[in-house]
């Protein structure tokens, strides 16, 4: 009997980027050496690539969830291993960043499989089998609209059916501009969010105009208003910069009172009654502590360092009155934000709300926690917006611990937000 043609099958072939899928492959000879390799064509037209290297059982199945990978990318049982161990193919240029920029089209992945164990020039061989799959930050039926009211920049999604949802005012990181994944994902997990534009403006003489307290006000009063939002159940997300822009907006603004927050990579450091201008003051001021690592590439996190122990220079902690998910890498390189969490929770519990804070702090974890999956970049060229010129920063992290963080840390930020944002007697959807 001839022999079949080796058959590759992933499933699900559509689905959410923070879902699994199952790869497998089955009418090889037993104890055949292969390799799974993937590949996507990013939105910035860059090539990302991962690779294992496989032996087939008896049957002459390999099953990327039960058999180890024996070399390549990463190692051993990964089920998930020929995506987050994805990095740029060799010929790119370097500290290149994954960036999905339009989120109304999936991350294609190309899976192959191919003969022996390869580790390069996967594009001059020919593969035995090849399948894709398409990973999406929306879920079907999420409305994405353009938000100017009130004289704010940002991008509602707003999830199926007819509502009303809890809410998310997402404030993303120091790149600038109108960053849309981690919103459009969270509307796919039932909230209305608001992917706020907050950072990156210029004036007539190309120098930063920062936002005030107002603009963040409005876009919370925007959320807050719209009808398919549950008005008492709004929370705020900030990463990175926007940080302590949401913990003092929280602890001191009349306006924002939101039902709870989550923070990721940032630091509470911003005078009372501060503004974003403030803490890019504060930086400034502290210039002359910027480091280089061996490579010359740029490090940010001493720039905040020491703590300050005048609590006029950082968020009130003690006025806090929801919940706070902090989420730390150890190994972050751009912002103090284990230093930070430390004095966060010694200001808690001296003013007796530390019952208020949960801390998820990760080994080997850098600056840059993306959602599950998602290929980890410890060092990036990054745009410095009033010079307009490009730098190479180092975020720190190392692959598989940082992977493994983005995974649990991302879990544990959907299980805070529906435990705080959803009534414990009513069914969560999911999409």
């Amino acid at each position: 009997m001839a022999q079949q043609s080796p058959l590759l099958s992933v499933h699900p072939s559509s689905c959410l980027v923070d879902e699994e899928i199952q790869v497998q492959v089955e009418h090889l000879h037993a104890d055949s050496k292969i390799t799974l390799h993937t590949l996507i064509h990013s939105d910035d037209g860059d090539d990302w690539e991962a690779f294992g290297h496989y032996t087939s059982d008896s049957s002459g199945t390999v099953k990327v969830s039960r058999d180890k990978s024996l070399g390549g990318t990463f190692e051993g049982v990964e089920p998930m291993g020929l995506l987050w161990s994805m990095r740029p193919v060799p010929e790119s240029k370097p500290g290149r960043r994954f960036w999905k920029k339009n989120v109304e089209t999936p991350v294609k992945v190309v899976i192959t499989v191919h003969e022996g164990h390869l580790a390069k020039g996967f594009k001059h061989h020919t593969p035995l089998t090849s399948a894709s799959v398409e990973r999406w930050y929306l879920a079907v039926g999420i409305q994405r609209v353009d938000v100017t009211e009130g004289g704010i920049k940002g991008t509602l999604f707003i999830p199926a059916g007819p509502g009303p949802f809890p809410a998310v005012l997402d404030l993303c990181g120091g790149h600038g501009g109108r960053v849309e994944y981690r919103s459009a994902l969270l509307a796919s997990h039932g909230y209305v969010s608001l992917a706020l534009e907050y950072l990156g403006f210029l004036n007539a003489a190309g120098k930063l105009d920062h936002v005030d307290n107002t603009y963040i006000e409005t876009a919370f009063s925007v959320l807050k208003k719209h009808p398919k939002v549950c008005c008492d159940k709004v929370a705020m997300m900030g990463m990175s910069f926007g940080v302590p822009v949401t913990l003092e907006m929280t602890a001191h603004s009349e306006i924002i009172q939101p039902k709870c927050v989550v923070c990721l990579s940032g630091s509470h450091i911003i005078p009372h009654n501060g503004s974003l201008a403030d803490v890019y003051a504060a930086l400034q001021q502290n210039i002359d502590k910027l480091r280089y690592d061996e490579k010359m590439r740029i490090i940010w996190r001493d720039l905040l360092l020491p703590i300050p122990d005048d609590l006029s220079k950082k968020v009130e902690m003690g006025k806090i009155k929801c919940p706070v998910l902090f989420i730390v890498g150890e190994d972050d390189q751009n912002c103090p934000s284990s230093e930070s969490a430390a004095d966060m929770k010694k200001m808690m519990e001296k003013a007796g709300n530390s019952h208020l804070l949960t801390l998820l702090s990760y080994p080997g974890t850098g600056h840059l926690i993306e959602p599950p999956y998602s290929p980890h970049s410890r060092f990036t060229d990054f745009k410095l917006l009033e010079a307009k010129t490009k730098v190479m920063v180092l975020w720190g992290g190392e692959t598989v611990p940082h992977s493994r963080a983005q995974e649990d840390s991302w879990n544990k930020t959907l299980t805070f937000l529906e435990e705080h944002l959803y009534d414990s007697s009513r069914d969560m959807t999911r999409f």
